[in-house]
């Protein structure tokens, strides 16, 4: 125990050296299972509030928090001011996180119910979209994230998605699309954004969408569960 709280300290003091300029952060987030609240129906989120528990919400180098687990990568992509980096936060700590728009990567690692994921949320800029390919290789599930009042770019949503599919490190990949912004008004549907993005027609992907709202975290729960039932199959 002692050689652990010893490398913990080592890690924790070197924390203000491992933000560089791409802005990637990494941390462990352990969800547990008991401590969701809710019934299927009414569902806030699963993800326990920060505590001083180590068993509920950590912080850990990967070395010391994945021995012996296999890791699922995920990556988080969609337009700029989709909410990509709220969702991600909203996993990590139950609660809403100021953000800035993500240049680079941001990485953390999120536990499952004993489910491992490994989650890059990626700068949805114009500018950064042509680079996104950089970061599919071993990807298993994609985290699109689609703003549901936004129907001037939902068709730019939809190309990216169909570029993503076509891509061959991304061949066995599963399909999560969160329709976030559900609390805005005159917000599309998820039913809507299924229709749109023409999602009945993909074959050979496992998909979900999932409407959601990254401010309250409602939603995101559904989500985290589909992506666990899946990993279990793999």
């Amino acid at each position: 125990m002692g050689l652990i709280f010893a490398k913990l300290w080592s890690f924790f003091c070197n924390q203000a050296f491992l933000a560089g300029p791409t802005h990637i952060h990494y941390r462990v987030a352990i969800l547990s299972g008991s401590n969701s609240r809710g019934t299927s129906d009414d569902i806030i989120c699963c993800v326990p509030k920060p505590v001083k528990v180590i068993s509920h919400l950590t912080v850990l180098p990967s070395s010391l928090s994945t021995v012996g687990f296999k890791e699922h990568k995920v990556i988080i992509v969609g337009l700029d001011n989709a909410g990509k980096t709220t969702i991600l936060y909203q996993f990590l700590m139950n609660e809403v996180v100021h953000t800035s728009p993500t240049i680079g990567s941001n990485v953390e690692e999120i536990v499952v119910k004993n489910t491992h994921f490994l989650m890059w949320d990626i700068g949805g800029q114009e500018s950064l979209r042509s680079s996104w390919n950089t970061y599919y290789s071993n990807t298993e599930f994609i985290i699109l994230v689609v703003d549901s009042t936004d129907r001037e770019r939902l068709v730019i949503s939809k190309e990216e998605l169909y570029k993503m599919l076509a891509h061959e490190d991304l061949r066995k990949a599963a399909l999560l699309i969160f329709a976030n912004k559900q609390d805005m008004k005159d917000c599309m549907s998820a039913a809507e954004i299924s229709k749109y993005l023409t999602l009945s027609s993909i074959k050979d992907h496992p998909w979900h969408i999932q409407s959601c709202c990254a401010l309250t975290g409602e939603g995101l729960c559904q989500g985290l569960e589909w992506m666990t039932s899946r990993a279990g199959l793999r």
